[in-house]
This record gives C-alpha cells, structure tokens and sequence, in this order.
C-alpha cells in the first residue's frame, strides 16, 4: 500500500515523499529507519489503483521463488544479516510483484516481525508450506539448508509438471489440427462438393450418403450442440467447485483406466516429498500430515491423510493407520513402517517418492505413446472415409457424364 509522507531530514530541511509499506505504522518506521523525522503521513486512495491491479494479474513464477531461495541461503551463510540480504535481491529481482512482496517483507522485519511471519502474509507468492518450513529453520538454526531444501522440492515439482505438459503437447497439437482441418472441409468442401453433385443428378453411393447425412445434420443442429456441451461443461465445472462434487470427481479420476493409476503415484509420491521434507527440518508429524493434506489437489488423497493424522494423534503410528486404507499403496506403507522403526522417515519417504515418480514417468510415457498411434488410425479413418466418400461420388458423376 502506498503512503505519502511529509518529514525532516537529518538536514533539518523538509522532505515530502511516497512509499510504499504493508502498513501505516510500517511506513513510519521505515522512515525512522531512514533518519526522518515524520511530521505526518497519510495513505494514498485512488479509485484505480494500477500497481494493485498489476500485481494482481501478475503471477511470480515458481522458478523466481527457487532462484530467490537459494540467492537467499548463499548471503546468509557468507555472514549478510537478513535484511541487507532482502535488499540485495529485491535489487535483482526483475518481477515487479516480487519485488514488491521482498520490500513488504522487509518492512515486517524491521517492525519486529520474523522472516517466516512476514512470509506468511504473502500466501500467493510464499505457500504455507514454504513460511511453515522457515519458520522450523528459524528456530532450529539452519536458516540456510531450509531455503535450500526448498528451493529443491519446488525445482522437482516443477520438473515433474513440466515432463507432464511436454508429454501431452503432441497429442493435443495433433487433435486440435485434426479437428481444424476437418470442421474447414465441412463448411467449405463439402458445400461446393454438394452443388456440383446435385447438378449432375447423379444416384448417390452409400459411403456418399453416409457423409452427407452426417454433415447435413451437424451444419443444422452443430451449434446446438455445441450450446449443449457448453451447457454441460459449465454444470460439470460448478458441481466439480462444490466441495461434494470435488471429491466425486477425485474418487473417479482415481478410478480411470491407466490415467488413474499414474495419478494416484503422482499425489503420493508429492505427499511423501511434502512429508520428508518437512519432517526433516523439525516439524511435528501432525503439522507435517496436515501441510501434505493441503499440498495436495485430490480430496481423496487429501481426506485420507487427514483421517491418518487423527489416528497418529490417537497414538495409532503411521504406518497402521495408512496400512487401512487403500488409497496409501503397499511400497508406501512398508516404507513409513520401516521409516518409523529406524528413525529414518525421511529418507524412506524420500525413497519412495523417487520409485513412484519413475513408474508415473514410465506410464506416462507408454500412455503417450500408446494415445499417438490411436490418434493416427482414428484421424486416418475419418480421412479416409471422407475421401472414399468424395471418389466414390465422383466415379458416379463420371458415369453420368458418360451416358
């Protein structure tokens, strides 16, 4: 939020000014930081607000976050205190809204605030999971390798999104060009085609009618269809926002032939990194199965961790609780079990996580693979049949044309 001020300077002249701090009384000791002697100081209100509406739009960028993190890690341990470590990189930072959310952050903790709390009001930018995490740092004193190790679970989630999106670049191209070239041979082939027919007067083959039938009745009854599956979509896409319709639509995504499968490794194997990561900087098991229960998009998943950290507390263990359900699979069970026993919970879950990552890569793969041959056939067909369609009534109008 930006302020305007009017204050002495260490010169004893008059200073009018603007800046911008997270609050009124943030923005004052900002200027006694400075040497200024604030005389009066007043938020700036504007209908429009276009720095407000900038940083809306904005989105930081997870790679940003990482970069910062580990910039942050490597000042801190050559002995720079926090706040001329902030400074530093908001200088380097290049997004405007990071930028803005570091000063912010700056501000907090020259008003008393700890890094991780002032993190905390930065949800958008910073998750909870991320303050949570520093926070166990501060007070363990390993500030640096906190960072580090966060900076390490965001590169790998983001590497884990990126493979998914290349891997599902091609097929998509492919479907949308298919679609393209044959809704053009529709409205504008097949409508030419269809005069030049008619005007020969010529008996129409099966495959002919076949295609004329079914493009006749697309061109008259497309668009409300189309109105249709809109209609449909948008209904699907409230219900799924309910928190009913949520879960429903997280227990059959769970239940899909091979996708299912690939996605139920990729929800446990980022709760596991979730819940080796956070239990290895220091924070209870409770705390960590509730960070894991929020890190993740399926209810499902989300449900059954929570109902896991109701029987821990109950004194049930980790692995009991998750050997009853059948979401957990039986690698993580076993693994958590043996993590329990020797201590070592975080490196087991570690394990485990990489194990699920390779098999969901693996299926992902031969999924891919297995959709591009079917595309081809399924678009080979569609081809196929339109120019069996189109010869077919050509051969018949040379007929005519011959009588």
């Amino acid at each position: 939020m930006d302020f305007s001020y009017v204050a002495y300077g260490k010169d004893k002249k008059l200073v009018k000014g603007k800046l911008s701090a997270t609050n009124q009384t943030a923005a004052a000791k900002l200027l006694n930081y400075g040497g200024y002697q604030v005389l009066s100081i007043k938020p700036i209100s504007s209908f429009i607000n276009l720095e407000r509406l900038r940083n809306i739009f904005t989105q930081v960028n997870p790679k940003e976050v990482t970069m910062f993190s580990r910039q942050l890690a490597l000042l801190l341990e050559s002995g720079t205190d926090i706040v001329a470590s902030l400074e530093l990189l908001q200088g380097q930072v290049t997004n405007r809204t990071l930028r803005r959310v570091i000063g912010e952050v700056v501000a907090d903790i020259r008003g008393g605030s700890s890094l991780s709390a002032a993190l905390k009001k930065h949800p958008r930018v910073f998750p909870q999971m991320y303050s949570r995490a520093i926070a166990a740092g501060e007070r363990g004193g390993n500030l640096e390798i906190v960072l580090r190790q966060m900076a390490e679970f965001i590169e790998r989630r983001i590497l884990t999104e990126k493979r998914i999106k290349n891997a599902l670049t091609y097929p998509v191209i492919v479907a949308i060009v298919a679609v393209i070239v044959v809704a053009l041979m529709v409205a504008f082939v097949l409508p030419t085609f269809t005069e030049l027919y008619s005007s020969f007067g010529a008996e129409q083959p099966l495959a002919t009618t076949i295609f004329l039938s079914i493009s006749n009745w697309f061109i008259d009854y497309g668009l409300y269809v189309l109105i249709g599956l809109v209609v449909v979509v948008i209904a699907a896409v409230v219900y799924i926002k309910t928190p009913a319709g949520s879960y429903q639509w997280s227990k059959i995504s769970l239940r899909l032939p091979v996708i299912g499968r690939i996605l139920i490794l990729s929800e446990l194997s980022r709760a596991c990194r979730t819940i080796s990561l956070l239990f290895r900087v220091g924070l209870p098991i409770p705390e960590v199965l509730t960070m894991a229960s929020q890190g993740t998009s399926n209810k499902v998943v989300s449900g059954a961790l929570d109902e896991v950290r109701r029987e821990l507390i109950r004194g049930q263990g980790l692995s009991k609780p998750m050997s009853g359900n059948p979401v957990f699979l039986p690698l993580m069970v076993q693994m958590a079990g043996v993590g329990e026993g020797t201590g070592n919970l975080d490196q087991t879950l570690t394990t485990v996580a990489e194990s699920y990552e390779m098999e969901a890569d693996d299926k992902t793969t031969a999924a891919v693979g297995l959709i591009q041959p079917i595309m081809t056939i399924a678009i080979g067909l569609v081809v196929a049949f339109i120019a069996l369609s189109l010869v077919s009534a050509m051969y018949s109008m040379y007929g005519e044309i011959s009588k």
